[in-house]
């Protein structure tokens, strides 16, 4: 089966409707109904541009059927009116094509379905709140900004003049009573009326140009092209498995829908942590997809990398904790955001983005980076190691740790970055500054990164000097974090230096960065795949033995796609190969439960006990590392490894996905072939270096 083609396989839904494109999403419900008291609504740049929609037919809702996904910015929503009294079928369709893009546009069709002409009252009802993301997200919306509307040449305008905010709501054919649209309709005997709706928000200075222009073909918008250019650009896989192959279409699909794109460098894109709440660049979360991309595309990284050192820290600033040299957590646009990032749009509180920045560039360099990108984004590197010795390890133990500096900050900063997501086994919790496991390996990992780009630039001194400070930290790491007597490694160490000693998956991290001794891999492992931890349909993010184990938290044991994405990559590094096929297995196996779209996270309860995976609450869907981890899943069964002049491929693939093809894999200069089925593997590309059957 083919995974990915044209674009995503359609689907209905009984449920809420996300559509994304960029940085602009809408929420509804499938009826395409938008309450301002609800998480609904459309939102440009972290901004409630439309906070009530309500289409009645002769003052009734019409009863939604099924919604139909074209891409995803787009979407059908299928309808029929109230049946009359007395009948149990209703006489006329409504559908409404929803496309979302800095705005949206609606075309609003209503199609007699009887013998006989109809004549009906349709009407449109919408408002505007101009809450912040923020806001609207955790249900603390309040009175809002004043509001004013204008009607001129058929548009309604509704704007808060405060804020200097507004959207235009228009339709040429409608009137407008109020900030309500309507229009007067004849039906004839099986036939139809159409209409086109175009919401244009007015951001202040800020030029939105909307993606679907009412009269424009939605299949020449700059989104299909993009979308379809993804596609075109992107490896060709074929397997066995049916699920293997959905998951992976709804993964390259979601991925290209969560790209950004910079106006002011318009070939530049980069990656969206996810929808609906989370459509911006973050540093951790951006750097760790775009890595799981790159068998798809090394442009992602590229753009992110570039994107992130545009923004790296140059000062001490408390209220929004820059540090020089230090990669941001999260850059937002709303004012309820700007607030709460200490009155800037950029918020730097993370702990990992930095050596993940550097841990990316070594990456990307090795699956093939030209010469003037890597030397623009080498000093950007270098400030991060200046970070890392200076800021990072601001008690020279070593070990690089954190502690919230602004009040508003995170207090936890590693990926686990709620506010219990770190804590002992019996539940407390530990005081900081806190140096966790896994950015220890990170650590590790980009000092080999950087040192390998100084090798290959000739610099002899920088690799021995960055090769010595990595050997030098795994050997203090296998001392002070391992706990001989429980078999694993301490999730961190606290403000006293003493192991903070639950169990957790951020261990399978430290196997994927290299840091963990070979002699200690296995163990790690099998404690990983133990019953406490593994449930089935993934590796939980806490063990069920530890005191703060709650299966319905966000961090203290459920069970997150990326997460054992990375675990089941360091599985394999280690050659722990039944390990981790395991691991992927049951991933894959939850995500038939999702529709093949894995989710942000979802509850840590044993597969024994119910059949299915069941859901969290707030789940971001789609979302950017969740989307990529099917991708690292494929990169790990193939074991494949980008290096100078030469791509390593390994494959230790079960049969289930048998026979597998992946062409159009791009390493460096080469284009490379790579099949697997029952009777071993080859690898066909121009690369000499490149082992060509096992």
């Amino acid at each position: 089966m083919d995974p990915w083609g044209s674009g995503p396989a359609q689907h209905g839904t009984a449920g809420a409707v996300t559509l994304v494109e960029g940085s602009t999403f809408c929420l509804s419900e499938s009826g395409g109904g938008i309450e301002p008291r609800r998480a609904q609504g459309l939102f440009v740049r972290d901004t409630r541009v439309l906070s009530r929609w309500r289409l009645t037919v002769d003052d009734q809702a019409p009863q939604p059927l099924s919604v139909q996904y074209a891409d995803p910015y787009s979407a059908t929503l299928l309808a029929r009116t109230t049946p009359p009294p007395g009948r149990a079928d209703s006489t006329a369709l409504v559908i409404v094509g929803r496309h979302v893009g800095d705005g949206m546009r609606e075309d609003i069709t209503v199609r007699n379905l009887s013998g006989e002409p109809i004549d009906c009252a349709i009407a449109l009802e919408v408002d505007a709140d101009f809450a912040d993301l923020f806001e609207v997200k955790e249900g603390r919306v309040g009175a809002g900004p004043e509001t004013e509307n204008r009607v001129d040449d058929g548009s309604l305008e509704i704007a808060a003049p405060a804020l200097g905010i507004a959207v235009a709501v228009r339709a040429a054919d409608a009137t407008f009573d109020g900030r309500r649209l309507r229009w007067s309709v004849r039906l004839p005997a099986r036939g139809s009326w159409s209409t086109c709706v175009q919401y244009h928000p007015l951001l202040g200075s800020v030029e939105v140009t909307p993606r679907h222009m009412c009269g424009s073909s939605i299949a020449h918008s700059a989104p299909a092209r993009r979308l379809r250019a993804w596609y075109e650009n992107s490896p060709r896989v074929r397997t066995g498995d049916p699920t293997l192959a959905a998951v992976l279409r709804r993964a390259v699909a979601d991925l290209g829908a969560l790209r950004i794109f910079d106006p002011a460098s318009p070939e530049r894109a980069v990656v969206a942590a996810g929808a609906p709440w989370f459509m911006a660049l973050f540093g951790r979360d951006s750097l760790l997809t775009s890595w799981m991309v790159l068998p798809v595309d090394r442009r992602l990284a590229i753009g992110t990398l570039q994107s992130l050192a545009g923004l790296q820290g140059v000062r001490e600033h408390i209220a929004t904790e820059e540090q020089p040299g230090r990669i941001p957590h999260e850059i937002r646009f709303g004012r309820a955001a700007t607030k709460l990032l200490g009155g800037d749009t950029v918020y730097y509180g993370t702990v990992d983005a930095t050596p993940l920045f550097v841990m990316v560039l070594g990456e990307l360099h090795r699956w093939g980076l030209d010469a003037a990108t890597r030397d623009e984004l080498l000093p950007h590197a270098d400030r991060a190691i200046e970070w890392i010795q200076r800021y990072g390890d601001a008690d020279g133990d070593g070990f690089v740790e954190y502690r919230r500096e602004a009040e508003h900050g995170l207090e936890n900063q590693g990926w686990k970055d709620s506010w219990d997501g770190i804590n002992f086994a019996d539940g407390t919790l530990p005081e900081p500054p806190i140096a966790l496991a896994e950015v220890q390996g990170y650590v590790y990992a980009a000092y080999l990164a950087r040192a390998e780009l100084a090798a290959d630039l000739g610099d002899r001194d920088t690799a021995d000097r960055l090769r010595a400070a990595a050997a030098r930290l795994k050997a203090e790491f296998n001392t002070k974090f391992w706990l001989p007597e429980r078999g694993w490694y301490a999730v961190g160490l606290d403000r006293d230096k003493r192991p903070i000693d639950a169990l957790t998956s951020n261990i399978g991290h430290c196997l994927w960065t290299g840091i963990v001794d070979e002699d200690k891999a296995a163990l790690v492992a099998d404690r990983l795949l133990a019953p406490d931890m593994f449930t089935g349909w993934g590796i939980r993010t806490l063990s069920s033995d530890m005191g703060a184990y709650n299966p319905v938290s966000y961090h203290n044991g459920s069970v997150w796609p990326h997460d054992n994405a990375v675990c089941a990559a360091g599985l394999m590094r280690y050659g722990l190969t039944e390990h981790a096929t395991r691991v992927i297995d049951a991933v894959l196996d939850a995500s038939v439960r999702f529709g093949y779209r894995l989710p942000e996270l979802f509850c840590g309860f044993d597969r024994a006990e119910f059949d299915a995976p069941v859901p969290y609450p707030t789940s971001c869907s789609p979302q950017a590392w969740a989307a990529a981890a099917p991708l690292l899943f494929l990169r790990s069964l193939v074991r494949l490894e980008p290096g100078a002049g030469a791509a390593e491929v390994s494959p230790a693939v079960p049969e289930r996905y048998l026979p597998l093809r992946i062409s159009g894999l791009r390493v460096g200069s080469e284009v490379l072939t790579v099949t697997v089925d029952a009777h071993g593997w080859q690898v066909i590309g121009r690369s000499e270096g490149t082992r060509r059957a096992g």
